[in-house]
């Protein structure tokens, strides 16, 4: 690893890029560097990307149309892909996960699939990749909750109940601009069972994607800390995915947290998709968050993999460019490792009831 502090990060798709490849060494190309998309191994080491969530994300099949192109104007709303079945996700996040294991037993160490926040810290200390498996969208569990079992004991320590799309346990927030989270209702039974469950079991649970309505269900219902592991400030740019003055009020008492998402749609004013983006406008969410939450409460969530970023940053070699920005902002070396790591692995600490 560089000399620079690691960054521990709430959100990255790097899984489904490796999926998408439809090739059995896709993992090894991790590790030797495919030279693609955004997260490889030898890219993480260059950047000081000491680990972070790795999600499992079932694409939709629907054909809605060029996303990006929708984004477009100064006004936009994508319509949402259909619900997906347990027993047609199932299979997909089987395999992703599949894809974050040969990684780990093919790394000669230096991939860790970490189950506890001990690891973590451990993991970071010696240069070891400290990846914890994420759900992104519970369409792969069951209403029974069978398969969270058993995916838990496989290794899985975080879920968001909904990407955009609704699931059997809730509704996301569609990519519209200008608007608000409240766009439809809250956790169905299912869902509330699902907060449950993700309690009993130590799960953390993301509200990243999940509509206002939802957020105020877990909010109401979960013994956790609330987590949106990668979501901006909605007072800055209005857009469903972003959160409200209230949200991140509530997220505050509850000594939650929120990694910052380097989308550009949900950083710029405009909420336009542009890589011509400063890294002023990721300043200013930090500083924002760090105002609204603490300096307890503040991460990153860069979403590598799956989103457009910020040019000055392109891919996860850049982040140190990040980290010389919030220096010469003035940030102390102590805040800089909670905004780097500390603060995320402290809140799973407690989620996960360690």
């Amino acid at each position: 690893m560089t000399d620079r502090l690691p960054i521990f990060d709430g959100h990255n798709d790097v899984l489904l890029r490796l999926f998408n490849k439809k090739n059995d060494a896709a993992h090894e190309q991790f590790l030797t560097g495919d030279g693609e998309g955004h997260i490889d191994l030898p890219r993480a080491i260059k950047g000081g990307f000491g680990g972070g969530m790795f999600a499992v994300y079932i694409s939709s099949r629907d054909d809605i149309g060029d996303v990006e192109e929708m984004m477009k104007g100064s006004s936009y709303d994508v319509p949402l892909p259909r619900i997906i079945s347990s027993a047609e996700a199932l299979p997909t996040a089987v395999a992703m996960m599949a894809i974050l294991f040969r990684i780990e037993r093919a790394s000669d160490g230096r991939v860790k699939v970490c189950r506890t926040a001990r690891e973590i810290r451990d993991c970071l200390k010696r240069g070891v990749l400290a990846t914890v498996l994420h759900i992104e969208g519970a369409e792969a569990i069951d209403e029974k909750l069978d398969a969270l079992e058993v995916f838990y004991q496989a290794g899985l320590r975080s879920i968001g109940p909904v990407w955009s799309r609704p699931t059997i346990f809730g509704h996301g927030v569609p990519f519209r601009f200008p608007a608000g989270p409240d766009t439809g209702p809250g956790l169905t039974d299912a869902g509330k069972a699902l907060v449950k469950g993700c309690n009993e079991l130590g799960i953390a649970i993301d509200l990243s994607h999940l509509n206002e309505k939802g957020f105020w269900d877990v909010a109401r219902l979960s013994t956790a800390p609330l987590i949106a592991t990668h979501s901006n400030v909605h007072a800055i740019c209005q857009h469903t995915r972003n959160l409200t003055d209230r949200q991140l009020a509530a997220i505050r008492e509850s000594g939650g947290m929120v990694g910052l998402n380097f989308a550009t749609c949900f950083l710029r004013a405009d909420g336009q998709v542009n890589p011509n983006t400063s890294l002023d406008q990721m300043l200013r969410h930090i500083d924002y968050l760090i105002q609204h939450l603490g300096i307890e409460g503040v991460g990153f969530g860069s979403d590598f993999d799956g989103a457009v970023v910020p040019q000055e940053i392109g891919d996860v070699s850049g982040l140190g460019r990040l980290s010389d920005a919030l220096k010469k902002r003035g940030f102390s070396d102590d805040v800089m490792r909670k905004l780097c790591h500390e603060n995320w692995i402290n809140v799973l600490e407690r989620s996960w009831g360690e």
